[in-house]
């Protein structure tokens, strides 16, 4: 049962939530105000139109210098993204905001433990219009520089909707759309695939989490970084009763996932089995009401642990 946790958003980096959600907000200069706030050590990269958000340990330069290497580059950093954008009319609470903050606070307390082999990246576009691809996705072109940058190797977690509700979902979208994939490298992907999932999942086992499920999710992130050639793990979050729901909803549809990955999921006759949470996104519906903050340190938790 959700219980009442008393002025959530007045703790660090919280009490700017509610100016990023405005349906007015500029919400790339909140979230660089807020960014600057906290100290924290950021830099904007614009990649084909697209202004992504890196946040980088302290002590690293946080921009390329002339003919210099990318931070971490020819190594294995965990690279953590959460998308910064929102549906217009939405005001984008859940997605994505509620990810966004909870990157922020991660980004405060690694850089305080001195754990420093991490990157944050608030990402830009991860929502399409109509008669728009997977490819007009702003992780589609960075996830192109960053194996530019000599970042193949790194550990690529995606967080989105990840605000309401104690169960977590790691997603298996891009294990279906590999399935059919004539990809030369589809083993590679695989591979990596599995590497991020199993470290999840024992991060989760570590500590003690009660509900974990694998299943497909909406698309995100995974799929612009899946089509550059990058593995990404989406992790998304959902209320119990809706995970117990929707866990049964697959033993009993296996079709299910198909009709995600295809779309068709959303038909009336279909989209109405999704969890509500989910049928909550991208419209008016995604308010601060439905996010349960009780949950919100957990989070955090698992992301500072997944980095450790």
């Amino acid at each position: 049962m959700k219980t009442n946790v008393p002025e959530w958003n007045k703790k660090i980096p919280y009490n700017h939530f509610f100016d990023f959600i405005d349906m007015s907000a500029d919400r790339y200069s909140i979230l660089l105000k807020c960014i600057e706030s906290i100290n924290l050590n950021s830099s904007v990269i614009t990649i084909d139109g697209n202004r992504h958000i890196f946040i980088f340990p302290p002590g690293q330069k946080p921009l390329r210098s002339s003919g210099g290497a990318f931070p971490f580059s020819s190594t294995s950093p965990y690279l953590f993204s959460a998308h910064y954008d929102r549906v217009e009319g939405s005001p984008g609470a859940n997605d994505n905001s509620a990810a966004v903050f909870h990157l922020l606070s991660a980004a405060c307390i690694l850089a305080r433990k001195g754990i420093d082999r991490w990157i944050i990246v608030f990402t830009d576009k991860e929502e399409l219009t109509s008669g728009e691809s997977f490819e007009d996705q702003g992780s589609f072109s960075l996830a192109k520089k960053l194996k530019l940058w000599g970042l193949e190797k790194a550990k690529i977690y995606n967080f989105d909707a990840c605000g309401a509700g104690n169960s977590f979902l790691f997603s298996t979208t891009t294990d279906i759309i590999l399935k059919d994939s004539e990809n030369p490298n589809i083993g590679n992907l695989r591979n990596t695939i599995r590497h991020l999932r199993d470290h999840a999942l024992e991060t989760a086992n570590q500590m003690r989490l009660d509900k974990v499920l694998l299943a497909p999710t909406p698309f995100s992130d995974d799929v612009g970084f899946l089509r550059a050639g990058l593995a990404a793990q989406t992790v998304t979050m959902l209320p119990e009763n809706e995970a117990t729901q929707y866990e049964t909803l697959l033993r009993g549809r296996p079709d299910f996932a198909d009709l995600i990955i295809s779309g068709k999921v959303k038909e009336p006759g279909e989209y109405r089995h999704l969890p509500e949470t989910w049928r909550s996104l991208n419209n008016a519906g995604d308010i601060p009401s439905r996010l349960t903050p009780e949950f919100f340190e957990m989070f955090v938790d698992f992301v500072i642990r997944l980095a450790c």
